[in-house]
């Protein structure tokens, strides 16, 4: 099968022996837990939790490796060397490595984790050049998964990683130590108070571009985000939804009539509002 590129990558290396020790302090994922051939999903958060750089993450010979979009990558690169100080670690931006994908396992290849758990398996591979993805294969597999990425789902800065679903592939931890913004996204866990997901949209003809507001009977509850024909990807408000599935209210992308579903492998469901009060019909003393 043919390597398909990604194009606009960059990758930020961290090398030396403290250089797990250095982004586990500071990423949200769990560094511990990533394998030799994986890559995981990741961000580096503000201190109110939300997500500054968005990030894949894999181990190198000589310490770890962020594959980002080359146009955030130089921000990331600086930002590192803030929280570096006198650590012991060489930080770099890498610009010229091509990124390529495939949908088999080949020779090199690290797995990610993002995809591996959604069930439909991508292989991401460094320094091999890739042909053009001309079909757009790798968004549309991306959006059948419910994977979103910043530019085309969200803005940084903008959006928490629960949000997102990094909650639910690998790319947030509530186990390990602190990190930056850990305090708020522990919270949003354990209080449940996550309301915004993404959801695959589904529409009865082509989906309106990118930006057009998700709404209910003309409020919005959420925007679309990445868009191929009838389908797309959505970051909403889950409980605005579950209220309208009860009522059987109409959802709607700009004028398109949509579906919108919880990617299954997330295991989450649109909640169930609670039936409206009656008011008590007996009187004292019946």
């Amino acid at each position: 099968m043919s390597l398909l590129a990604v194009p606009d990558r960059a990758l930020v290396t961290v090398s030396g022996e403290p250089a797990v020790a250095f982004l586990q302090a500071l990423i949200t994922t769990d560094l511990v837990l990533l394998a030799a051939d994986e890559v995981r999903p990741g961000a580096l958060l503000t201190p109110q939790g939300k997500i500054l750089f968005d990030f894949l993450v894999s181990r190198t010979e000589s310490g770890l490796r962020l594959e980002t979009d080359a146009d955030q990558a130089p921000a990331l690169l600086k930002r590192l060397t803030l929280y570096k100080l006198r650590a012991p670690i060489t930080l770099s931006l890498d610009a010229d490595t091509d990124v390529a994908v495939s949908f088999e396992p080949v020779e090199g290849a690290l797995r990610d984790v993002r995809f591996a758990t959604s069930g439909a398996p991508i292989f991401r591979i460094y320094g091999v050049k890739g042909v053009d993805d001309v079909e757009g294969r790798i968004d549309a597999a991306r959006i059948a998964a419910g994977i979103a990425v910043s530019g085309a789902d969200y803005v940084l800065q903008d959006a928490f990683p629960h949000d997102i679903l990094l909650d639910k592939n690998g790319g947030l931890s509530f186990r390990k130590g602190c990190y930056v913004g850990q305090e708020v996204v522990s919270r949003m866990q354990h209080r449940g108070t996550a309301r915004r997901r993404v959801v695959t949209v589904e529409g009865v003809s082509d989906l309106p571009a990118s930006g057009t507001a998700i709404t209910v009977g003309g409020k919005a509850i959420g925007t679309l985000g990445s868009v191929a024909g009838h389908t797309g990807l959505a970051i909403v408000r889950i409980d605005k939804v579950g209220e309208a599935l009860a009522r059987g209210t109409d959802i709607l992308a700009g004028e398109v009539k949509v579906a919108l579903a919880l990617p299954a492998w997330t295991g989450l469901a649109f909640p169930v509002p609670l039936p409206d009060a009656t008011p008590e019909t007996s009187e004292a003393g019946a």
